[in-house]
């Protein structure tokens, strides 16, 4: 027994030993900042989500079908890929502010609640080649929804915030959307 017990204390310390040498190591090669962070900033941009899963040229398309049955009303399972245009009005061929790349899948079983993942990718002005990064539940049947922003690049780095959907118009028939979004975002 007493064998057992040095035996299993002798490995324990060893471990513990070369993962303090391993922890130590990489802080070390992680001490210092590689770049200079400045004054945190907070901006808010407003723009328009447009997503048309109709026509020659959707911009939301289905990758996902489930199983029957499938709930006509929640449409539960369902998962779509999306690079839908971001403009600055909400009518179709206004400005493009840039692209929302990502999916959203049907995540309720009780209401029409999505699970959204997508990168806001700019591609004009001061923020062009800049990206926040949106996770979060989206309850399509409320007025206002709030998702976080989890991140970003570019002039975004280290970017939190939150971001607020509006649906401005949606149709049943062809389940297109232009949906108002209000993007509040922390940033260096």
């Amino acid at each position: 027994m007493a064998k057992i017990t040095f035996s299993f204390t002798l490995t324990l310390l060893t471990t513990l030993f070369l993962t303090s040498l391993a922890t130590e190591t990489f802080l070390n090669s992680a001490n210092g900042t590689p770049f200079k962070l400045g004054t945190e900033k907070l901006s808010h941009f407003q723009f328009y989500w447009h997503d048309t899963q109709s026509g020659s040229n959707p911009t939301s398309i289905t990758i996902v079908k489930p199983p029957p049955p499938v709930s006509p009303t929640t449409g539960f399972g369902t998962v779509n890929m999306i690079d839908n245009p971001l403009t600055d009005k909400p009518e179709n061929g206004s400005k493009l502010l840039g692209r929302a790349q990502g999916f959203y899948g049907l995540a309720s079983q009780e209401e029409m609640g999505l699970l959204m993942a997508m990168n806001f990718v700019f591609v004009t002005g001061r923020y062009n080649g800049s990206t926040l990064t949106v996770l979060g539940r989206n309850p399509v049947s409320q007025k206002v929804r709030e998702m976080p922003v989890i991140g970003g690049t570019g002039l975004f780095r280290f970017a939190r915030g939150y971001v607020q959907a509006t649906t401005y118009t949606s149709n049943a028939q062809t389940r297109d959307a232009v949906v108002k979004y209000n993007v509040y975002v922390l940033h260096y």
